[in-house]
């Protein structure tokens, strides 16, 4: 028999034991926190040591701006960062800094580059929501990151921020440090500062800015992408009235300044920028450092560009297209040059913002008869005359069987008559007279820089071209004979004025005979006057050819006047037919439009 022990333990001994293991878990407690704070410091060090060059990140790198400019010195678009002159605080009329300060950081004058009061709401109001709503990030935080460290939103980056930010304090004045955001601050549209995006939005400096104007700037702060005036002007005022009415609950606006204020215009009277032109202004960009090299400095690309053709050809284009839209012609392309070449209105297709492909010098299309004064432009410098004759019969040419449009046959026709009335047997006839290897080596001389395939139905302008190219055609024709070559570019220069390129008009060569380019301008003057552009005719002179190609999948006209020279096309991107859309319908009737617009 197994005695069970009953005495008790002393109380003395227990209470030695729970202290001794409360004496281990306190030792414990304080190594893991002493780890945890060596840890935290350590980390923190880490992120003082990681640090970006504060010298460095000041000097910041970016992308040169290219701003190119139409003839009449107004801006047709800006390529790259945007930075401007800096302005100081004292500069701007005060309701500038009371309209960002009443919206980004209500107590930046009395924090000390963390508002814990503003943090505090911001994360109550986030963990409400369960995602990020609102930030508690005060102008010197802001600062601190654009200045010297990325967007991305990571911890360390946070206390780095507020470290910086703690260093501006120190180091500046709150002036000081908001005058170095206004200067800094991206603002959409590629303008870094104020003074640029006043210039780029209003078309005026800071210094000029009204009430409604600076709320605008101030409202853009939030998300600038979305709330600039070129991405939507509805959303940059909405939330332009959220900044009045922060100004008025910070008391530095009265309500009838806010109401006065909804009410102001925004920029001059005027508009200095040109709308629409920007197919034209990204062939102009991507030529520019063939000019001038690799640059690091700002540089405005003065150019050919006539911004009243420009704007009308656009809307002629686009309302024309919009009124045959049952015929199932949905793309089209205008080039309005000078007798010189310079190119006065470029538009590449009806909707910039929906396709960047530029049809007026990347689509290859085939110009149809269009081509065809090509070939009469040879016969006459090979000996031919306006009034000879030229055979408008049946042909088979290995099985070839090509008619005429009309699907009759005119029998014998003069060269005047064949190409008043485009008629294809005898155009055919006529280059089989003249040699096709020579009708290629015209259209080489006039411009024309695409593949032409020595072929029976070359001469009917079965192969492909761009747009351009036919009106640098058209325009040796136009000129009497001359070489043409396109061009945009009057002048390169950086900001301070110093000239770092100027375009010298060169005399131009005589490619053409004479008068054989005389002669064919009067065949073409007729096809305006009784054949199939007739209804191009123009009040003074104007001369031309249309052109159609097989099942009405292209259709041109290409003509000039005494100043202008215009080629338009219209078709599909994805070369499906129109519905019986000839050169000799919605073509001249965009041509007639727009050089009736140029002319005025």
């Amino acid at each position: 028999m197994v005695k069970k022990n009953t005495k008790k333990k002393s109380p003395k001994k227990n209470k030695k034991r729970e202290s001794k293991q409360r004496s281990i878990l306190m030792r414990l407690a304080i190594k893991v926190v002493l780890a945890l704070v060596i840890t935290f410091a350590l980390w923190i060090l880490w992120c003082i040591y990681t640090m970006p060059d504060i010298e460095k990140a000041v000097e910041r790198t970016r992308q040169p701006s290219t701003m190119i400019i139409a003839e009449n010195g107004n801006e047709i678009h800006s390529f790259g960062n945007v930075y401007s002159e800096v302005v100081y605080l004292d500069e701007l009329p005060p309701y500038v800094a009371d309209a960002v300060i009443s919206t980004e950081d209500r107590r930046f004058y009395e924090h000390f580059g963390f508002d814990i009061i503003s943090f505090t709401r911001a994360m109550l109001v986030n963990l409400w929501h369960r995602s990020y709503v609102q930030g508690g990030s005060t102008i010197s935080q802001q600062v601190a990151k654009n200045l010297f460290l990325t967007a991305n939103k990571t911890i360390k980056r946070k206390v780095q921020e507020l470290l910086l930010a703690f260093w501006l304090e120190s180091k500046f004045t709150k002036d000081q440090i908001l005058t170095l955001y206004l200067n800094r601050v991206y603002l959409g549209a590629g303008t870094y500062g104020i003074e640029a995006a006043s210039q780029k939005y209003f078309q005026k400096s800071s210094r000029d800015m009204n009430l409604l104007e600076a709320a605008i700037i101030a409202g853009m702060l939030k998300a600038p992408s979305r709330y600039n005036l070129i991405a939507s002007e509805e959303r940059a005022r909405e939330r332009a009235a959220v900044v009045l009415d922060n100004m008025v609950k910070a008391e530095v606006i009265t309500e009838e300044q806010r109401q006065n204020a909804l009410k102001m215009k925004l920029g001059p009277e005027k508009s200095y920028k040109v709308k629409g032109a920007r197919h034209f202004a990204d062939w102009v960009y991507q030529d520019v450092n063939d000019y001038i090299g690799e640059r690091d400095n700002d540089i405005y690309v003065a150019t050919t560009l006539d911004q009243d053709i420009q704007q009308k050809a656009e809307k002629i284009l686009h309302d024309s297209l919009k009124a045959w839209a049952a015929r199932d012609v949905t793309q089209g392309a205008i080039v309005v040059l000078d007798k010189q070449g310079a190119v006065k209105a470029m538009v590449g297709g009806v909707n910039y913002e929906k396709s960047q492909f530029n049809r007026a010098i990347q689509a290859l299309r085939q110009p149809g008869s269009s081509f065809k004064p090509f070939v009469y432009l040879t016969a006459l410098e090979n000996g031919f005359y306006p009034d000879d004759v030229v055979n408008d019969s049946p042909i088979n040419i290995r099985g070839w069987k090509p008619e005429n449009y009309d699907k009759q046959y005119h029998g014998e026709v003069t060269l005047t008559e064949a190409l008043k009335d485009s008629l294809n047997l005898a155009t055919i006839n006529l280059a089989n007279a003249v040699g096709r290897d020579k009708i290629i080596k015209t259209a080489r001389r006039m411009g024309i820089s695409t593949p032409i395939e020595n072929t029976p139905s070359m001469a009917l302008g079965a192969f492909e071209v761009k747009v351009l190219d036919m009106a640098v055609a058209y325009a040796s024709i136009a000129n009497g004979g001359y070489e043409v070559w396109p061009y945009a570019i009057q002048e390169i220069y950086t900001r301070d004025g110093y000239q770092l390129y100027m375009r010298e008009q060169d005399d131009p060569n005589q490619i053409l005979d004479e008068d054989a380019v005389e002669e064919l301008t009067q065949m073409l003057e007729e096809v305006l006057d009784s054949g199939t552009g007739k209804r191009a005719k123009l009040p003074f002179f104007a001369a031309g050819k249309t052109g159609t190609t097989q099942d009405y999948r292209d259709a041109w006209f290409v003509g000039f006047t005494d100043n202008y020279i215009a080629a338009v096309w219209v078709g599909n991107d994805d070369n499906s037919p129109m519905k019986g859309v000839t050169g000799g319908t919605l073509p001249v009737q965009i041509w007639k439009e727009v050089m009736l617009a140029a002319e005025n």
